[in-house]
């Protein structure tokens, strides 16, 4: 195993890149031969990076009509298992992370990872809202949450609906478990200005939720990939948003979201991102002279 104090700059390119394209921590350490403990130490770096770029660079962005949904994930155990798991962190249960996507350039400008409460709401919205430079059409889903926070963030400077979906009646056990039950018609509620009606949609940022549980495999349900740490799972995620924003082409834009914002004018690339790590990570400073050792009342060098 490679250990992290001398690991190349294209070790730490194939570690990234194993990650981002949705492959698990074990999976990446059989895959490139690096220690387990390199490998999360050097995606907490990654992470911490990723989110501190992003936060200088998205201002004033060009954003007119942005959606936002909250996709669910759990660390450690899910939140009926986690007060009798052995040894469970104090954050282990469910976990939200909240996005809101550009629809027209699909960048992803905020997200916030905590719990379902409008705590966590407050906090995208007030954060979504100092990053734009124009009055934006918001669509949300009928979560509650969503009212208070938007007001809060916007006040009147904004043409907000919900889009609520109308579902039938449950089908048998096994079907209610692992899927909703069938949509059978949707009601659009305008909550504030003058939102167009055929741009009251949720439909890309539904699509985004499968990108992230494609891409981050701490998503991927039914598995034991999940987090079993807050702090790793908010780092993956910062990673996940930086290489989406930033490094990965999309299929229909075919620039990627940040070039398609005018936040960048170029395509970006793991390799990128390493020399923003050893930018932000201060060199070694020259090594102290060995401490003397005291063996049986004697000083030994």
């Amino acid at each position: 195993m490679v250990s992290m104090n001398i690991l190349p700059a294209h070790k730490r390119i194939l570690v990234l890149k194993c990650l981002v394209e949705g492959m698990s921590i074990r999976a990446t350490v059989r895959v490139t031969g690096v220690a387990k403990a390199t490998v999360m130490k050097l995606l907490v770096t990654a992470g911490k990076v990723c989110a501190d770029f992003q936060d200088r660079e998205m201002r004033e962005l060009p954003c007119r009509r942005v959606q936002a949904d909250e996709i669910w994930s759990f660390i450690y155990a899910k939140e009926k298992n986690a007060k009798r798991a052995k040894a469970a962190p104090p954050e282990a249960g469910d976990v939200w992370t909240w996005v809101a996507l550009c629809a027209d350039t699909k960048l992803i400008p905020a997200w916030r990872i905590g719990d379902r409460s409008g705590m966590t709401a407050i906090d995208l919205m007030d954060d979504l809202r100092s990053r734009l430079a124009h009055r934006v059409q918001l669509t949300t889903d009928g979560h509650a949450a969503y009212l208070e926070a938007v007001e809060g963030a916007f006040g009147g400077d904004v043409d907000y609906a919900q889009l609520i979906k109308l579902y039938g009646a449950s089908g048998k056990e096994d079907e209610r478990r692992y899927s909703p039950a069938e949509c059978i018609g949707i009601r659009q509620k305008v909550v504030e200005g003058s939102p167009d009606r055929k741009h009251i949609s949720t439909s890309y940022i539904e699509r985004q939720n499968l990108t992230m549980r494609m891409s981050m495999r701490r998503f991927t349900r039914l598995t034991n990939a999940f987090s079993k740490k807050l702090e790793n799972h908010a780092h993956a995620v910062a990673l996940h948003m930086w290489w989406y924003n930033f490094g990965r082409i999309h299929q229909t834009l075919k620039v990627t979201p940040a070039m398609e914002a005018r936040v960048t004018d170029r395509l970006w690339e793991i390799g990128d991102l390493v020399r923003l790590i050893d930018e932000a990570t201060p060199p070694p400073g020259p090594r102290g002279p060995y401490r003397k050792r005291r063996t049986n009342g004697e000083i030994s060098n």
